[in-house]
């Protein structure tokens, strides 16, 4: 397992408007490089292992959205996923990608959603070669979120957000979990989210969830008119986003093959790292001329 403290050794900071993103630059080599969206409440950290196995003959770009890991968590942010867009639009500019192939998970999905709801404007200023959506709540209508979830987003968020600690958020992402991850794995996590007091963020960040239903035809209508290769790929014993999240997903996106694992949770990535990495290859590689 590659700790925080090298992942944060592997990484630079850049500068944005509304703060300063961690970046993470890994691989090089000639084919169509990678860009990763991470999830909710972790950060690029969990694709870690799976970059290095990626990282062969390609670029590899993650980064932290703000208010996540190692990038700032201003307090004056909204945290909406147009903002977070805005993020990973910066990261590609100061990473000079031109063409990428997009692989997202989780809150990352819906943040892939807008970045395709621009491109189909012509609004974005990279190509996207082909989309890996994995264990993402797209359908907010279909998932079921977890107490935790439910919590941070009633009246009682705040209250909740600051009583949160190490234990129980190690407690309640086992949850989401169908392999039990290390204690080291969650406190890495617990480590990263707790950073410059991130949870006391949480509240106003899981507002994403809403916007999910407010632009619900905006991103779903961008997937449905998608012209890539995509790769719809789930862990099928995730408790939160179900797996009929992604026969939906597959369903509306013209050409989109579906991939499951029936022994994964939320985290496949972090779950069963060798398998997941092994998919997004071969699916690349097959994507590629």
């Amino acid at each position: 397992m590659i700790t925080t403290k090298a992942w944060l050794a592997r990484g630079r900071s850049i500068p944005t408007v509304d703060g300063r993103v961690f970046v993470v630059h890994s691989g090089n080599g000639d084919r169509t490089p990678l860009l990763v969206l991470h999830g909710f409440p972790t950060s690029s950290w969990d694709f870690a292992p799976a970059i290095d196995a990626l990282a062969t003959g390609r670029r590899v770009v993650t980064f932290d959205f703000l208010g996540f890991g190692y990038s700032d968590k201003p307090t004056h942010l909204a945290y909406s996923l147009m903002e977070q867009a805005d993020v990973a639009i910066a990261a590609a500019r100061a990473s000079k990608l031109e063409r990428v192939h997009l692989w997202a998970h989780d809150m990352g999905t819906s943040v892939a959603t807008e970045l395709l709801a621009r491109r189909e404007r012509g609004l974005l200023p990279f190509e996207i070669a082909s989309l890996v959506l994995m264990n993402g709540s797209v359908h907010i209508d279909m998932a079921s979120l977890t107490l935790g979830q439910q919590l941070l987003k009633s009246p009682l968020g705040n209250v909740f957000a600051r009583l949160n600690n190490r234990r129980s958020f190690k407690a309640q992402m086992r949850r989401v979990f169908a392999r039990r991850p290390s204690d080291e794995e969650l406190d890495g996590m617990w480590e990263l989210l707790s950073r410059e007091k991130g949870t006391l963020l949480l509240p106003k960040i899981i507002r994403y969830t809403t916007e999910r239903t407010l632009f619900a035809r905006r991103w779903i209508g961008a997937l449905e008119r998608l012209d890539i290769p995509t790769l719809i790929a789930w862990g099928a014993r995730d408790p939160v986003a179900v797996i009929a999240i992604a026969e939906q997903l597959a369903r509306e996106t013209p050409g989109a093959e579906l991939v499951t694992w029936a022994d994964l949770g939320h985290y496949p990535q972090v779950e069963d790292c060798p398998r997941v990495a092994g998919t997004v290859r071969a699916f690349l590689e097959k994507s590629e001329p």
